[in-house]
């Protein structure tokens, strides 16, 4: 089975999206089910793709292309370009690592998509009105062009279902992001200035839905009620974005510069790093498609103190505590991490249902229904666990 997975987005440095086609190359390739595997990246991408991926494996084809990295251009190269490079590979499956215009016609193959959120519908907040109703008419197009759509989440499914559900009904199933075990940890700590003192750590791009201040007030109160001592800083690791403004201004106004710690484009052993050594994390979205740090965190057993959203329970079971955004959430996260602070420093908990030979067996299993013709929600009893309709 010949494989091309379409990665090429506006960003550099490894965001969610980019991280799930990378883990979707890594476990793909440990099936010999799959010939062949074409990554198609943006020339900005190159470098970092492939310092994450087994360029020892000759299945393994990295391209690289020449795009403006704006979402017009972005687009119109999915458009115009993607079908010609998936008819000169002569592929069985194109999958598209996100959302993105297509033209389904012009590919002689089966099409599909991951669908990690809905936030032009979820969190409209997070886009202006503008680029909001652009990105809606984008995803709509796209979910309604492909043959399949692989939602992240059971919380993501339900969410499709409830904005369109006829796409739902016909061809969306449920596939977890793979998450396996990273690369050896950084030897030295990517904190400026470290000198072992104790931190929180937050995953997360600087947007709205993302809460990242109210993660800083939450700190702050803690510092300032002696729950946490006083040198504990709190390092926050996300591609900046429309926040960051915010977010820089919070830090000033309060004197946090010596406490709070912004980083972006670290390397994967050093967030492994991160992970070891962390007091805990803190995840204070409004709203996921999946919670990817939630769970890396629970792969290195640390503590995760996160909001109480549909996404976050689903993947962190009874591992994580949880804080409800309503009706105060300030007052919630403070006694979630007193709480959670009354716990030893790394737990036992598992994540084994995101490993790479659980999720590979679903992503098989999707392309196989495609090639046959047949609907990859029927037949439900005999999918993987990895591999679901949503249940209502």
């Amino acid at each position: 089975m010949k494989v091309l997975i379409a990665a090429v987005i506006a960003s550099e440095h490894i965001s969610g999206v980019s991280r799930h086609a990378v883990n979707m190359v890594r476990c793909q390739l440990t099936r010999s089910e799959i010939s062949e595997i074409h990554l198609v990246v943006g020339s900005w991408q190159y470098d970092a793709f492939r310092s994450m991926l087994p360029l020892a494996d000759r299945r393994l084809k990295i391209h690289q292309v020449e795009v403006r990295r704006k979402a017009f251009n972005l687009n119109r190269w999915y458009y115009n370009e993607l079908p010609g490079l998936a008819n000169q590979f002569a592929v069985d499956i194109v999958h598209l690592s996100c959302p993105m215009v297509l033209k389904r016609s012009a590919f002689g193959c089966k099409v599909a998509v991951t669908l990690h959120d809905l936030y032009p519908y979820d969190f409209p907040d997070n886009f202006g009105f503008l680029k909001m109703m652009f990105n809606r008419i984008l995803l709509k197009k796209c979910l309604h062009e492909v043959d399949a759509v692989a939602c992240v989440s059971e919380s993501t499914l339900r969410r499709l279902d409830m904005h369109m559900p006829d796409v739902a009904r016909l061809k969306a199933a449920t596939i977890y992001n793979c998450v396996d075990p990273g690369p050896a940890m950084a030897s030295q700590s990517p904190i400026p200035g470290w000198n072992d003192e104790p931190f929180f750590l937050c995953v997360a791009q600087h947007r709205r839905s993302k809460n990242i201040v109210l993660g800083m007030q939450v700190f702050q109160q803690l510092l300032q009620h002696g729950d946490i001592r006083p040198n504990t800083r709190l390092v926050i690791i996300g591609i900046e974005g429309p926040e960051t403004a915010f977010i820089r201004r919070f830090i000033y106004d309060n004197d946090l510069g010596r406490h709070v710690v912004l980083l972006h484009g670290i390397e994967d052993a050093e967030m492994e790093w991160c992970y070891a050594h962390c007091e805990l994390l803190l995840a204070l979205s409004s709203i996921e498609g999946f919670g990817l740090p939630v769970v890396e965190a629970m792969l290195h057993h640390c503590r995760v103190v996160c909001s109480d959203i549909p996404a976050f329970r689903e993947v962190g079971g009874a591992y994580c505590h949880y804080a409800s955004l309503q009706p105060y959430p300030e007052a919630a996260f403070i006694a979630a991490v007193r709480n959670a602070l009354k716990d030893v420093q790394f737990r036992v908990g598992s994540a084994e249902r995101f490993s790479s030979s659980r999720i590979v067996e679903a992503y098989l299993q999707l392309y196989t229904h495609l090639l046959h013709g047949t609907s990859v929600v029927e037949n439900h009893n005999h999918l993987v666990p990895s591999l679901e309709r949503g249940r209502s």
